[in-house]
């Protein structure tokens, strides 16, 4: 079993199972453009991906996840539409979401995900207790914080 990737390398991972999906192929040249970066780094990390396991890597060849590949990039895809579902409830911005998924999507420990799936199915089947969570935050001072 390959060692957990790093942060860096699980985005990778996540951007050629996009790429898979959507097109059914990768290429160096497609990850490089969809992560902006350059092709030397990409064809760095995809051998280093390659070496452990993740992933299949030919020169000039389409790229074909692993199936330890393929269960980070999902996992990496869960988390991230986990987050992404919760933060939609507090009608956060596409662009703030995006920013703060992609902050936190690495560091939470797989409880606290699921505290954060769980929260998001009471809220969505409890939507009177959402409007009064809204509620009690929009009536907040300003810079106000409970938390102390």
């Amino acid at each position: 079993m390959p060692s957990k990737p790093s942060q860096s390398a699980e985005d990778y991972l996540e951007r050629i199972h996009e790429l898979l999906e959507s097109k059914g192929t990768a290429h160096v040249a497609d990850i490089a453009q969809s992560l902006g970066v350059g092709q030397p780094s990409v064809t760095s990390m995809v051998q280093k991906l390659a070496d452990e396991g993740y992933l299949h890597y030919e020169k000039y060849r389409a790229l074909t996840l692993t199936d330890a590949g393929r269960a980070v990039a999902e996992q990496i895809r869960d988390r991230h539409e986990v987050l992404a579902g919760f933060f939609t409830l507090f009608e956060l911005d596409a662009e703030t979401q995006a920013r703060d998924i992609e902050g936190i999507e690495h560091h939470l420990s797989a409880d606290t995900l699921k505290t954060l799936a769980d929260l998001t199915v009471f809220f969505e089947q409890h939507p009177e207790v959402l409007a009064q969570f809204k509620a009690s935050r929009a009536a907040q001072p300003a810079g106000a914080s409970k938390g102390k």
